[in-house]
C-alpha cells in the first residue's frame, strides 16, 4: 500500500505535481491581490499534503522486511505474486517515501500547467484536482487501515475544497472582465471563419448530433458528412545526401490522382444537390 500511495505524491495528478502547478503559476501571475494570493496560499498546503504523505508511506514500511522483498521482486513473477513495496523505497530511500509515482518512475516537472493566462490555468487546475480526487477515492477503498483512512479522508476533503475554490474563480475572473468562455479572449476576427463553428461527424457514431452543443445561444453546427479540406499529404523531395527513396514520377502520378480523385467528390456532391433541389421543388409544386 505504500507503493501505491506513491501515486497520490509523485504521480501525474499527485501532490507534486499541484504543488509546482500553483507555485509556478502564482510566480507568473503578473496581478498582485486575489488571485496570486490563493495560488500561494493553496500551493503551501500543497507542500503540506507532500509531507503527510511521504510520512504515511515511512509510517506503512516500518518494519517491512526490505532486504528479502527487494531480492524477491527482482524475479518478476514473484514480484506479480508478492505486489511488494519498489526495491528503491529500502534501496534509494532508506525505507521512506520516493519523488516518483506507484511504478517507480520519477515525478515530471512536464505534469505541470502554468501558462500565464488564469483562465487555462485554473480549468487546469480543476481538473488536477478532479483527477487527484479520483486517485484517492480508489485508494480509499483499497485499505482497511483506519489510520489510512482518516488520513485519506481529510485529503478528499480538501481536494472537494479545491475543485470548488477553482471553479468559483473561474467565475470571479468572468465577472472580473478579466477573461471570457474562450482562451485567450483574442483573435476571433482573425481566424477562419468558416471553421469556428462547426463539429465534424468522423467517426461512425451517430448520437453527437444530439448533444445540447448544437441547440441554445450560440449553437454549433454538427456536419454528418464533412467534405476533406484538401488531398493527401505530401512531403517534398528528401535532400539527395539523405539518399531517401524518391522518384519524380512517382510523385506526379500521386498528385494526378490526387487531382481526379478530388474533381470526383466535387462531382457527386454537386449531383447530390441537384437531385435534392429537384426533390424539393417537386414537393412544393404538389
Amino acid at each position: 500500500y505504500a507503493r501505491k500511495l506513491q501515486e497520490l505524491i509523485g504521480g501525474a495528478f499527485g501532490e507534486m505535481s499541484v504543488t509546482m502547478q500553483y507555485l509556478f503559476q502564482g510566480w507568473n501571475c503578473r496581478m498582485e491581490g486575489k488571485y496570486k494570493d490563493l495560488l500561494m496560499d493553496t500551493a503551501t498546503e500543497e507542500i503540506g499534503h507532500v509531507e503527510m504523505l511521504a510520512t504515511m508511506v515511512a509510517r506503512l514500511l516500518e518494519g517491512a522486511p526490505a532486504t528479502m522483498t527487494a531480492e524477491a521482486v527482482q524475479d518478476p513473477v514473484m514480484a506479480a505474486m508478492i505486489g511488494g513495496m519498489d526495491p528503491q523505497q529500502a534501496i534509494i530511500a532508506g525505507g521512506g517515501a520516493l519523488p516518483a509515482n506507484s511504478q517507480g518512475v520519477p515525478w515530471n516537472g512536464g505534469y505541470i500547467v502554468a501558462s500565464g493566462n488564469l483562465l487555462a490555468d485554473f480549468r487546469a487546475n480543476a481538473a488536477a484536482e478532479a483527477h487527484g480526487r479520483l486517485q484517492t477515492a480508489r485508494l480509499y477503498n483499497m485499505t482497511d487501515d483506519p489510520g489510512v483512512k482518516a488520513m485519506l479522508q481529510f485529503n478528499l476533503a480538501r481536494d472537494t475544497v479545491h475543485q470548488k475554490q477553482w471553479l468559483k474563480a473561474i467565475e470571479e475572473l468572468e465577472s472580473d472582465g478579466l477573461e471570457a468562455t474562450i482562451v485567450p479572449n483574442a483573435l476571433f476576427d482573425e481566424e477562419d471563419q468558416e471553421h469556428n463553428h462547426t463539429i465534424w461527424r468522423l467517426s461512425d457514431g451517430t448520437a453527437g448530433r444530439k448533444g445540447g452543443w448544437t441547440e441554445g445561444d450560440d449553437p454549433l453546427e454538427y456536419l454528418t458528412d464533412p467534405e476533406p479540406l484538401g488531398g493527401p499529404a505530401s512531403a517534398p523531395a528528401p535532400d539527395p545526401a539523405l539518399f531517401g527513396t524518391y522518384s519524380t514520377s512517382q510523385d506526379l502520378k500521386g498528385t494526378v490522382k490526387s487531382k481526379a480523385r478530388s474533381a470526383a467528390q466535387k462531382a457527386t456532391k454537386k449531383a447530390t444537390k441537384k437531385t435534392a433541389k429537384k426533390s424539393s421543388s417537386r414537393r412544393s409544386a404538389n
